[in-house]
């Protein structure tokens, strides 16, 4: 039996003329992940991407099980169906739908057959050949009961181009666009959980992430490096491979301590964040910053300390995750694979030297002049000179 997967396009079909741009950028990213399941071929029809195991020369099936399961991790595809492929023939397809369904059918109690057909010539129309099939499904599986408004199951047929396509009810896929048509974009990454929710997000409207994190041993551990370089693991499947900027923090961060008042430290080793980030930005071609910022959930996340932190770079800051309820974004790092990493007890350097009372509503005026008391070239040149990449 030959089976397929069929991705059907998302957003993609909107695009205009640049459609073809986008659908090429969707299946170089399956591509380059499909290796690890075997020799497939990729190819796009009609809005729809195709995955079709080849044969083996050493004889060796494909895992076509592990490569839908990929596929449920790239940006672009809408919904993934997988499909036994057969003649475009009335009894070819009652006796694969018969044969490849037979489980599902066995096992509930009502159903219903939705024809596509895409390709006109084929002699019948959509109703009138899920009417044919359909009733031929209910000779050979007597318990069913047809049902058309909510059965417990239902068979999915396309006619398309080549072949006959049969399935169940797809599966949603992961939505957006495809990583790589939106941009390149600097992530600062820190160990906790909206940062990492950010960075998926952005990922999903296409955009290659580099991720920045600020380390400041031995204030922070190895195990906090650690721990960041996982999330950025799992994040990896679905926002492709990445490398890690680890910046070295400590020097700054005790240099703020000692010369400014405490409660502005938080905003002014966010701005060092910043300008850091931005240099690390503009050698990479980016064209933005994006934090896990969410407004009023800490004091350095009010309208005006985010407005003080970005007053010191060019480069836009976007937020994902600004207006989100906490709840919301624990529960996409649930769905997302990051919350348990996340929660590990490792504190980053944003947890070192906390002032007892920071400022939530600062006055630019006062954070440029405690800044002034600060070598921000020097420091700033040190931290990005001593920049590790993991």
């Amino acid at each position: 039996m030959n089976e397929v997967i069929l991705l059907k396009q998302g957003e993609i079909v909107l695009k205009g003329l640049n459609r073809r741009e986008f659908e090429s950028t969707l299946m170089t990213n399956i591509k380059r992940r499909l290796p690890a399941f075997g020799d497939f071929s990729v190819y796009s029809r009609q809005s729809t991407v195709y995955v079709e195991p080849l044969d083996n020369s050493d004889g060796e099936s494909c895992d076509i099980d592990g490569a839908l399961e990929m596929c449920k991790t790239v940006f672009g595809i809408a919904s993934i169906s997988k499909a036994a492929v057969c003649e475009k023939d009335n009894d070819a397809i009652v006796d694969m739908a018969s044969e490849y369904l037979k489980q599902q059918l066995d096992s509930v109690r009502s159903f219903k057959v939705e024809s596509r057909r895409a390709d006109k010539s084929f002699h019948m129309g959509s109703i009138e050949l899920s009417q044919h099939v359909g009733g031929l499904l209910h000779d050979r599986f007597p318990h069913l009961t047809p049902k058309m408004q909510d059965p417990d199951f239902t068979v999915f047929i396309e006619i398309r181009d080549h072949a006959a396509y049969i399935h169940g009810p797809a599966e949603r896929g992961a939505g957006g666009l495809p990583v790589g048509s939106g941009g390149r974009m600097v992530a600062l990454l820190s160990g906790g959980i909206d940062s990492p929710v950010a960075m998926h997000m952005i990922a999903k409207r296409g955009v290659r992430v580099l991720p920045v994190h600020f380390f400041s041993p031995p204030y922070t551990s190895e195990m906090a490096k650690e721990k960041v370089l996982n999330l950025a693991k799992i994040l990896s499947k679905y926002c492709g491979h990445m490398t890690v900027r680890i910046v070295p923090f400590t020097r700054i961060q005790e240099e703020i301590r000692k010369n400014c008042p405490e409660g502005l430290l938080t905003i002014i080793m966010r701005r060092f964040m910043m300008r850091i980030a931005e240099h690390i930005a503009s050698e990479n071609r980016c064209t933005a910053l994006v934090t896990g910022d969410n407004l009023g959930q800490v004091a350095s996340q009010t309208a005006e300390a985010l407005a003080a932190v970005e007053q010191c770079i060019d480069l836009p800051v976007l937020r994902p995750v600004i207006a989100f309820d906490k709840k919301d974004i624990v529960d996409s790092a649930r769905q997302i694979g990051t919350y348990e990493t996340s929660i590990q007890p490792y504190d980053d350097c944003c947890a070192v030297f906390t002032p007892r009372r920071p400022r939530t509503k600062p006055k630019l005026d006062e954070v440029l002049t405690a800044e002034s008391a600060l070598s921000i070239s020097e420091l700033v040149s040190e931290a990005i000179e001593g920049v590790e990449n993991s």
